[in-house]
């Protein structure tokens, strides 16, 4: 009975520091009263609030910055959270990450390609920018280019304006990030998936949706190949360590 009561007070004091945060029109990075203070102001120990400012900084929507305060978190908004715990992702999990992007990815396309809006066509061509700088495969390249790539498909989910979907994109990127750094490394075809990435744009550009939809399920299939054909060569598999 007392962890049923103690779990009550946390949830109740949790749905209070949001909430306060939204009444007070806060966003990320701005500074929040200390524990001490929030804890005067909710009438409970120092410790129980601490405990609930962790509870809140596991799902970033705080971060507890030691020596300076608590401060707004960056996913304090967000409706879909990546889960920070998961482990490494065995290919099968791999291979149906990939097909919920399957499922996802074209449709944003799409309504990128409906939006158009210049600032986002921008920062698509600014991101293919940088990954065509780091093409030649040289020490170093292989990261930033894979950062590149990952910032591709997410700006083309915020262009969409779906703020929820790209969300959902941001997640899948997010765990299985190493993995995708391997999949960089097994496809070994930079040009191609660049010049891909690139003729998704052009579509988007061009304003023609089903063109833009379409090319984004080819590129996601050839990744998706990729993989698959890793898994069924037998060989042991780095995806799935």
């Amino acid at each position: 009975m007392t962890e049923v009561v103690r779990q009550s007070l946390s949830d109740a004091l949790t749905e209070r520091v949001l909430g306060l945060i939204r009444d007070e029109g806060l966003r990320p990075g701005d500074r929040l009263p200390s524990a001490r203070a929030l804890a005067e102001r909710f009438a409970v120990a120092t410790p129980t609030l601490r405990e609930v400012l962790r509870r809140l900084e596991a799902t970033g929507a705080v971060e507890i910055r030691h020596g300076s305060g608590v401060y707004v978190g960056a996913t304090m908004g967000r409706v879909v959270l990546p889960n920070p715990n998961l482990a490494t992702l065995h290919c099968d999990q791999l291979l149906q990450l990939l097909d919920a992007r399957l499922v996802v990815e074209p449709y944003l396309a799409g309504l990128a390609a409906t939006r158009r809006e210049p600032a986002r066509l921008a920062t698509l061509e600014d991101i293919l920018g940088t990954a065509e700088r780091h093409l030649s495969g040289q020490p170093g390249d292989d990261p930033a280019l894979h950062d590149a790539n990952m910032a591709f498909h997410r700006a083309v989910a915020a262009a969409s304006g779906n703020d929820v979907l790209y969300e959902v994109i941001d997640s899948l990127l997010w765990v299985h990030a190493s993995e995708q750094l391997e999949i960089l490394q097994l496809f070994d075809d930079r040009a191609r998936d660049h010049d891909e990435h690139r003729t998704v744009l052009a579509a988007i550009v061009a304003g023609d949706p089903e063109q833009a939809s379409e090319l984004m399920r080819a590129h996601l299939a050839d990744v998706k190949s990729v993989i698959a054909r890793r898994a069924g060569t037998g060989a042991a598999d780095p995806l799935s360590e």
